[in-house]
């Protein structure tokens, strides 16, 4: 983030240098077309290079842990309320 504000900031002070100090334009031999043709690669070049720079905050590489394998059975007990066997799951992890 510090980066790319000081990246702009310096954008800002030179395009305010050059706006300062540049004459009037005038339509005579195209070169109105060039300053706009060299202002559109520019522009591309600095977009791009902001662009690819890396991001200022990484992501810390993510931590894998080993949970013991479980497994689900069905165990027998005895329902007393109804007087007969049954079956229930249960996880049964080793």
């Amino acid at each position: 983030m510090k980066k790319t504000v000081s990246a702009l900031l310096a954008i800002a002070t030179i395009a305010g240098s050059l706006m300062t100090a540049a004459p009037s334009a005038k339509a005579d031999g195209g070169r109105i077309a060039a300053g706009v043709a060299g202002g559109l690669i520019g522009g591309a070049l600095l977009g791009g290079a902001l662009a690819g720079s890396r991001p200022a905050y990484a992501a810390p590489a993510p931590v894998y842990v080993e949970e013991p394998e479980c497994r689900v059975v069905r165990q027998r007990f005895f329902d007393e309320y109804r007087g007969v066997w049954r079956t229930r799951p249960v996880e049964v992890c080793d």
